[in-house]
């Protein structure tokens, strides 16, 4: 099946893949040639899977939201931010989550703090790096 994987900025990566594996709101899902048509709402701060025709690796994708849509054995994963596992730098992806939990932690007890939601951003991206 054809899978692209876009943001705003454009094309992260497009080919043809066995699997797709991607949290929606609904839960996790896994998607394979001649699945069914859906349309599913991406998990705000979620990993995308994608496993490759062949022999390749998997391709591991950090996702802040937005949303997948399958139909006639073609995926199409829009988010509103993505970044590839393998454009990560782990050292700057550590220093990042680092400080995401020191800001967290001195904010422990202000609500909807952005320095949480920097600390799973960071925490997401760290994790996708690990993955490919």
């Amino acid at each position: 099946m054809m899978v692209e994987l876009v943001e705003p900025e454009g094309e992260l990566w497009s080919g043809q893949a066995e699997m797709v594996i991607a949290r929606t709101v609904d839960g996790e899902i896994g998607l394979m040639s001649n699945h069914a048509p859906l349309i599913g709402l991406l998990y705000e701060g979620s990993m995308v899977q994608i496993r490759p025709d062949g022999n390749g690796a998997d391709i591991f994708a950090a996702v802040t939201g937005g949303f997948l849509s399958m139909a006639n054995n073609r995926v199409s994963i829009l988010a509103r931010q993505a970044q590839l596992g393998r454009d990560v730098d782990p050292a700057v992806a550590q220093a990042a989550l680092d400080q995401a939990i020191r800001d967290a932690g001195a904010a422990a007890n202000a609500p909807e703090e952005p320095a949480n939601i920097r600390y799973y951003r960071a925490l997401l991206r760290a994790a996708a790096g690990q993955g490919s």
